[in-house]
């Protein structure tokens, strides 16, 4: 089983433009949807299409909108009693692919289900095969909550993952190794965070097809102990670092649709690899299939494993990088 936790979920509305965003001007939608999100709850909803049992885990009550889509979508899920209703993301969608994101801050969560949310997700640390920890905190939540959950869930035989940006992902590394998760899957600019890189040196290496600055990033975290990094690098594919060595992907030529999603399909595909045995390219292979199908499709759809090209990935060994990039 795969349990999930979004501590910061939401109700996410897609507006798709048929043409460019104006600021200042009255545009007509071509059409809009709602999907329930949040990216662990995006996570679950990749797993449960591709027939994964899965546990999504999120703060709300009978009633509230988003847990009614849940179960619309037949996605298994647990609401922890809180105040308040999920936030509404706005996601404003032109024909060139190009994303505008307005998202809420979210409703302020008590001690009390603070702790209702680790004792659900600490309780199933022995029967689930993975955690992911995955999103923003909401408000009045402290930066260091995931590394908290993290260092509680090292003791159970469950693997941990992580996706998160800004102050908790500064506040998890922060507390390497004792907040290390089995695995990490930063984007380009929360590599740069956390290594102190400069964060257009690894994109534009990246998109000049030298993978080489992100996998020295991505080993540093290693070496602090965490046991892989999943760094995707957007159009130029992504890597994967562990202790045993790192691997290049090249992502299939797609038609960009929408960005939202594709970070978290993508966590989404390893996981599903990984808990089939799959080997760290096979991992990285479903990976970056994964996020590349979400960006192909419009708004927050999510890929089904019949619309993921793995054929189209191609997977390179970089241990003749690595020397060079890391002396």
């Amino acid at each position: 089983m795969i349990v999930t936790l979004t501590a910061n979920p939401s109700i996410d509305r897609t507006v798709q433009l048929d043409q460019p965003l104006v600021r200042g001007s009255v545009l007509r939608a071509q059409s809009t949807r709602s999907d329930p999100g949040g990216k662990g709850v995006n996570v679950a909803r990749v797993l449960s299409a591709a027939q994964l049992e899965v546990l999504a885990i999120l703060p709300g009550n009978p009633g509230d909108p988003l847990l009614s889509a849940l179960a619309t979508g037949a996605i298994p899920h647990l609401g922890v009693a809180t105040t308040g209703l999920a936030r509404t993301n706005i996601t404003v969608a032109e024909p060139d692919g190009t994303t505008t994101k307005i998202n809420e801050p979210g409703a302020t969560l008590s001690a009390s289900t603070l702790e209702a949310l680790a004792h659900e997700l600490i309780s199933r640390a022995d029967i689930a095969d993975w955690i992911v920890l995955s999103g923003s905190v909401p408000p009045g939540v402290h930066p260091g909550w995931y590394a908290e959950l993290v260092a509680a869930l090292r003791d159970h035989p469950c693997r941990v993952a992580v996706d998160t940006s800004d102050a908790p992902l500064s506040a998890l590394a922060e507390n390497f190794p004792h907040s290390a998760p089995d695995l990490l899957k930063p984007n380009g600019e929360e590599l740069a965070q956390l290594t102190g890189v400069d964060s257009h040196l690894l994109e534009n290496a990246a998109q000049a097809g030298n993978p080489g600055p992100a996998i020295a990033a991505a080993n540093r975290l290693v070496e602090r102990g965490v046991g892989a990094v999943l760094a995707t690098l957007g159009a130029a594919g992504a890597v994967l670092v562990t202790a045993d060595g790192a691997w290049i992907a090249t992502a299939p030529p797609i038609v960009a649709v929408s960005t939202v999603g594709a970070g978290d399909s993508s966590l989404a595909g390893y996981i599903l690899a990984a808990t089939a045995g799959a080997d760290e390219a096979q991992c990285l292979r479903h990976a970056v299939a994964y996020g590349s199908a979400a960006a192909s499709l419009p708004g927050t759809t999510l890929p089904t494993p019949k619309q993921v090209d793995l054929a189209g990935v191609t997977i390179v060994a970089a241990e003749s990088v690595l020397p060079t990039e890391l002396a």
